[in-house]
């Protein structure tokens, strides 16, 4: 394989990192991981090697290449990359680097832009589901600037539509993976639930927290920490995952009472750190979980199975989600929508050595 890889490096939601061509790397898994682990200079802790940015937001790699799924323009293939840890998972998908995934297809030519409005149909290799990504395309190009504002960003920029179909069991092939609306380990209840990611959802008062915390605050306390791991690795094994020690899945979730006019407030870890923000697939499972009865997300806001839009806080503002239910089941989700923005930085060549 060339000593280079051509590469564009975008803010996609609230992540940033490289987006690679499919078709540039190797098949096998290990052989790719490995090209990744260089890519991102991984095995120090400010990446300096390689262009991760030292923070699990900015430590993760796009791939994208022709769709290999008949009602999918592209594909695309998500990496979490370890930074101390010369890890690379593969098995979450992630929504937020998904929004740079539409214009970056478009700028490669993978996909061919339409006049106002392109929608790519995204084939996400990691769960095997569909999302259709809308990008603004005056004159046949991607419009970046705009007027739109996410919390966890400090520019505006053009907003991106994600449209998530058929969330439930994108990795267990379940919604409630264990059966149950609720299990208890370790003496707390929690929710094992399975939409666009599997998480761990727990009130924040059951864990002696307010839920208000900020993520330094839950990151510096170490026996707290020290327990919702003990807790995400059980859930794993109830979720049928088996040990999934070495795997950022499934992703633990606090979950409160809103205390600025929200849906529900929200802590997500990724699972070792809290989140400085919110995920977007985390965001889709919390919603998922507000539209489903008996879960623990559903005790805490009430009422919420008949609303179609949904406002989530966390520790950088909010995040606003709308759903399509089933016909003649309003307990099931056809789609979870939301708005993103993505950012071009650079494009070129990264050296491998």
């Amino acid at each position: 394989m060339s000593q280079t890889l051509s590469c564009m490096i975008m803010r996609g939601g609230t992540s940033r990192g490289p987006y690679l061509k499919i078709a540039d790397l190797p098949q096998d898994r290990e052989a790719c991981a490995e090209v990744l682990l260089k890519v991102m200079g991984s095995g120090h802790e400010l990446q300096l090697d390689g262009i991760g940015g030292g923070n699990s937001l900015t430590s993760k790699v796009a791939m994208v290449g022709l769709s290999t799924h008949p009602d999918a323009d592209v594909d695309y293939l998500f990496a979490q990359v370890g930074i101390l840890e010369k890890k690379v998972d593969f098995s979450p998908n992630c929504g937020n680097m998904l929004s740079g995934v539409a214009p970056y297809a478009i700028e490669t030519g993978l996909f061919p832009a339409a006049q106002g409005k392109t929608t790519v149909r995204i084939h996400n290799l990691n769960t095997g589901k569909i999302i259709h990504a809308t990008v603004l395309t005056p004159n046949g190009q991607v419009q970046y600037d705009g007027d739109t504002i996410i919390s966890g960003t400090n520019s505006p920029a053009a907003p991106i539509e994600l449209t998530f179909l058929d969330v439930e069991g994108a990795k267990t092939g379940k919604l409630l993976p264990t059966g149950q609306l609720s299990d208890v380990i370790d003496s707390i209840e929690v929710t094992c639930l399975d939409a666009a990611t599997p998480v761990v959802l727990i009130n924040a008062q059951d864990l002696n927290k307010t839920g208000s915390e900020s993520p330094a605050e839950l990151d510096s306390d170490i026996e707290f920490m020290a327990r919702l791991e003990n807790i995400r690795l059980q859930a794993g094994e109830l979720m049928g995952m088996g040990d999934v020690s070495n795997s950022v899945i499934p992703k633990p979730i606090l979950v409160s009472p809103a205390l600025h006019g929200g849906t529900i407030t929200a802590r997500y870890f990724v699972p070792h750190k809290c989140h400085k923000a919110l995920a977007v697939t985390g965001s889709i499972a919390i919603v998922t979980a507000c539209c489903t009865p008996g879960t623990v997300a559903a005790k805490i806001v009430k009422n919420q199975n008949a609303e179609s839009y949904f406002v989530l806080e966390h520790p950088s503002g909010t995040i606003e989600l709308s759903v399509k239910r089933k016909q003649g089941d309003q307990d099931s989700l056809e789609s979870v929508s939301l708005i993103r923005t993505a950012k071009k930085i650079m494009s070129g060549n990264i050296y491998l050595s």
